[in-house]
C-alpha cells in the first residue's frame, strides 16, 4: 500500500499560480511513477500531468503544457505540481496517483490520494 496526501490548494485570483504537493508513505515511493487528475465541479475525472519514478519523463494534457510543471523529489517522497497562469477552468479537486505504468489513464494507477481544492475566481 502507498498512502498519498495533497496539500497546497486554495482559492487563487485568475493568472495566480499555485504549487501542490502530494506525500507519499508506505511502500517505496521511487517504485512508482505518479500522475496528477482532476475533478471540476459536474465532470469526470481528469488527466493533468504524469512523471516517471526517477522524474525524468514528463506528460502533460494539452489542457496543461505550459503552464504546469510537474516535478518529484525521492527523497523526500513528495510529488509537487506547480500551476502558473491559473484560469477559471482550472478548478476542481486535484489528485495525486500511484502506479507501475506511465500512462494518462486513471485505471493505470492503483493508490489515490483524497484531493485538494484549487479555485480560481475571474
Amino acid at each position: 500500500q502507498v498512502q498519498l496526501v495533497e496539500s497546497g490548494g486554495g482559492f487563487v485570483q485568475d493568472g495566480g499560480s499555485l504549487r501542490l504537493s502530494c506525500v507519499a508513505s508506505g511502500r517505496t515511493f521511487y517504485n512508482y511513477h505518479m500522475g496528477w487528475f482532476r475533478r471540476a465541479p459536474g465532470k469526470e475525472r481528469e488527466f493533468v500531468g504524469t512523471v516517471s519514478w526517477s522524474g525524468g519523463s514528463t506528460y502533460y494534457a494539452d489542457s496543461a503544457k505550459g503552464r504546469f510543471t510537474i516535478s518529484r523529489d525521492n527523497a523526500r517522497n513528495t510529488l509537487y505540481l506547480q500551476m502558473n497562469s491559473l484560469k477559471p477552468e482550472d478548478t476542481a479537486v486535484y489528485y495525486c496517483a500511484a502506479g507501475s505504468r506511465l500512462s494518462y489513464r486513471i485505471t493505470e494507477y492503483d493508490f489515490w490520494g483524497q484531493g485538494t481544492q484549487v479555485t480560481v475566481s475571474s
